[in-house]
């Protein structure tokens, strides 16, 4: 798990690249060496790719930024968008140098009942080869009224966290202060997924989630479409890992060498 904070302080930012098997290549094949470089270079904690993808991977990048396999697939052309499939295994991931994997569970989907069976059998093999998993977990389907409810989120985190998983990422709350319940019914640190979709300030919205108590972000889209996701993903690391106090707020990193807590 220590591998996953690169700075050390169970805080994660992490930048999933698999949307290139759910939507769509992300870069072409000559610039996702130079977006992973530039991904690392601002400080993210870790990438997340399927398995075919992760050897193509400079290691060089992969020395201070860590890997994660995702296991599940899925594409916006089935006839189920929602429904998700294992594609691959520990093992596989493993052999390929992983530091975690993560797999993928819809609640609320037609096919909700095989999703969570996989994520408890993955569990099962993160057990056996003591590799951290991260359960992407999200109220979507048909069943679903509200997908940001505080108390419907809450029950999926802790589906995940019942099952196995060590992080969790879901949806944010609405409104944003409102994760506060979620982050406490929850016993594993938990991200939350992407940003504010109308162009509006993801510093912004990253403060204000990790006020709530959230352990970090997970953000691919708004970083691999920016004209400038280097300097994105630094501001993002800044805030993701700025020093805070016991009451969640930021803090002079010279102020923490003076307290207790810090020995």
């Amino acid at each position: 798990m220590s591998r996953l904070s690169r700075r050390a302080d169970e805080r994660y930012l992490f930048i999933p690249l698999d949307h290139s098997v759910s939507d769509g290549p992300v870069a072409d094949a000559v610039e996702f060496d130079r977006l992973l470089g530039r991904i690392v270079a601002g400080g993210a904690d870790a990438v997340i790719v399927h398995k075919g993808r992760a050897p193509s991977i400079d290691p060089r990048h992969l020395r201070s930024c860590a890997l994660i396999v995702h296991l599940s697939a899925g594409t916006v052309h089935a006839a189920d968008e929602h429904a998700k499939v294992l594609v691959g295994g520990v093992e596989d991931a493993v052999r390929l140098g992983a530091d975690a994997v993560s797999v993928h569970v819809n609640v609320g989907s037609e096919t909700e009942a095989a999703q969570l069976a996989d994520l408890g059998r993955i569990a099962t093999e993160c057990q056996h080869w003591n590799l951290p998993l991260l359960a992407m977990i999200y109220p979507r389907g048909p069943r679903i009224a509200d997908a940001c409810d505080p108390a419907l989120l809450s029950h999926v985190v802790n589906i995940a966290v019942d099952l196995g998983a060590d992080l969790v990422k879901t949806s944010a709350a609405a409104p944003l202060h409102r994760m506060a319940e979620v982050v406490a019914s929850c016993p594993v640190p938990v991200l939350v997924a992407g940003g504010p979709e109308n162009g509006a300030d993801l510093s912004g919205y990253a403060r204000a989630v990790l006020d709530a108590g959230c352990a970090g972000l997970a953000v691919g889209r708004r970083v691999f479409t920016s004209a400038d996701p280097e300097r994105l993903v630094r501001e993002l690391a800044e805030t993701v890992h700025a020093p805070r106090d016991l009451a969640g707020l930021p803090r002079p990193v010279p102020e923490l060498y003076d307290t207790v807590a810090t020995v």
